[in-house]
């Protein structure tokens, strides 16, 4: 057997790796019949953010932008500018319809539930032959 994995991949197309992971750092984890994503987007304007999914494919695009006011002499400028975009590879096993998401304190949080095909559930245990037609059917718990 294999262990699910839900995001079979994290893809971070169009951006070089290092920036990836510097510019939007996101933790995944499990919360019983659902995953949480969350994405560190600090000083971005909501109304920049877009979540779209699309053939599975979870995508996270945010954009955020300084331009100093005219007489500022910038002396460093680390924090990165332009639009970020994240693409999360769902599974099977997921509900795309089911994504919700909040963004607050500069964390967006996206939850994902699971499928309903793909959570757990209780298979009978006959008891007796195959073919006897006397078969006793009994719960698994």
């Amino acid at each position: 057997m294999m262990r699910f994995d839900p995001f079979r991949e994290l893809d971070r197309l169009g951006q070089p790796s290092w920036h990836a992971r510097t510019s939007v750092p996101l933790d995944v984890y499990r919360k019983g019949e659902r995953f949480i994503v969350r994405v560190d987007l600090p000083g971005i304007d909501p109304a920049s953010l877009d979540l779209t999914i699309e053939r599975n494919v979870l995508s996270i695009k945010a954009e955020r932008s300084w331009v100093p006011a005219e007489g500022d002499e910038v002396l460093v400028t680390e924090r990165p500018q332009g639009t970020f975009t994240r693409r999360l590879f769902l599974s099977e096993g997921l509900d795309p319809d089911g994504i919700t998401a909040q963004y607050e304190h500069g964390v967006l949080t996206v939850t994902v539930p699971v499928a309903a095909s793909a959570k757990s559930r209780k298979i009978s245990i006959s008891l007796g032959a195959a073919d006897d037609p006397n078969v006793l059917d009994v719960q698994a718990s």
